[in-house]
């Protein structure tokens, strides 16, 4: 295609549409031009794009289709609609589409815990060295199994939800980085591996698995997915692909916001596990048993809901009309 001949033959229509969205107020007839002459200028767009992708041309075009658009729908507002769009097509499909970085994360994270704890078992000197027997002794009797009821169950669920919520936020802020979010995990991990050991040590292993699995299940799974999907956006632009380092970053960016906000419900639903069930006078299995169920309920979550919605084309992305335009790239 003649690039040059193409953009002489329609720039009057593409100046006439931005003069149009210029204006504050449209008559019935200018609405009308409006309209026609965007469907007009959506074509060419897509022409461009795919006859001579020149960037140039591509990034004007659809600033003024977005401008238009603007002009002719209104801003848009968050409806009850949108949030249920969100947690049954949106959420699950981000979470199932990055399924394999999480579950990776979770298996090594658990690997490490194992393996720090075995360690630790097998070298007490780690705890003595740090600790006084007098503050072993506190800990293993009396410290591990208060923290989780000396507060009144509202202000502990809270805390621990504000708490793991900020953990979670910085392994995907800090996620671009990489290495950042490498350290927060160890860190969670190795200490979880370390106050195990220290239990099991002391003959207390089924009081430290009866008090940290009924949240730990859930609470963790949303730290590891965290942490995955700060991963992944830090390889978005080591590795792009066929896109833009700019553009994948975006890309998996708006994914991560989306995920971070689902998992603040997620987190939200943790801690009030850890508030009101694991301190509660519950038999130890049905405490557990209701930790099991709420972590089935999440993979039930993430590959029933989750696989549908993907299968049906939801990528977990922000819908097409909100992502802005981006310059084409060569293959």
């Amino acid at each position: 295609m003649d690039l040059d001949a193409f953009i002489a033959t329609h720039v009057g229509q593409w100046r006439r549409l931005e003069e149009l969205v210029g204006r504050r107020r449209l008559s019935g007839a200018e609405s009308d031009e409006l309209l026609d002459l965007y469907q007009r200028v959506s074509t060419h767009l897509s022409v461009v794009r795919s006859a001579s992708p020149d960037p140039t041309l591509v990034s004007c075009l659809s600033s003024i289709l977005a401008r238009a658009r603007h002009t002719a729908t209104g801003s848009r507002t968050t409806t009850w609609r949108d949030v249920g769009t969100f947690f049954t097509q949106t959420f699950p499909a981000a979470l199932y589409r990055t399924r394999w970085w999480w579950l990776a994360t979770t298996l090594g994270s658990v690997l490490l815990a194992v393996v720090v704890g075995a360690w630790a078992v097998r070298n007490p000197e780690v705890f003595t060295q740090q600790m006084t027997r007098a503050e072993i002794d506190a800990y293993v009797n009396t410290s591990f199994e208060n923290y989780y009821s000396e507060f009144p169950h509202h202000e502990f669920a809270t805390v621990v939800w504000l708490n793991n919520a900020w953990v979670a936020a910085q392994c995907i802020a800090l996620g671009v980085l990489g290495l950042p979010v490498l350290y927060i995990l160890a860190q969670n991990v190795i200490n979880v591996g370390l106050a195990g050991a220290l239990m099991v040590s002391h003959d207390r292993g089924s009081l430290f698995f009866g008090l940290i699995l009924p949240h730990g299940l859930l609470e963790l799974t949303a730290v590891f997915v965290a942490a995955a999907v700060g991963l992944r956006l830090f390889w978005s632009w080591i590795e792009p692909g066929p896109r833009s380092r700019l553009d994948s970053l975006a890309a998996e960016g708006r994914t991560a916001a989306g995920i971070a906000l689902g998992l603040v419900v997620v987190l939200f639903i943790s801690g009030g596990i850890e508030g009101f069930v694991t301190p509660s006078g519950l038999p130890t299995w049905a405490r557990i048993f209701i930790g099991v169920v709420a972590e089935a309920l999440f993979f039930a979550y993430v590959f029933i809901v989750g696989r549908r919605a993907a299968r049906a084309g939801v990528t977990g992305d922000v819908l097409e009309a909100d992502q802005g335009a981006t310059a084409p790239v060569a293959a």
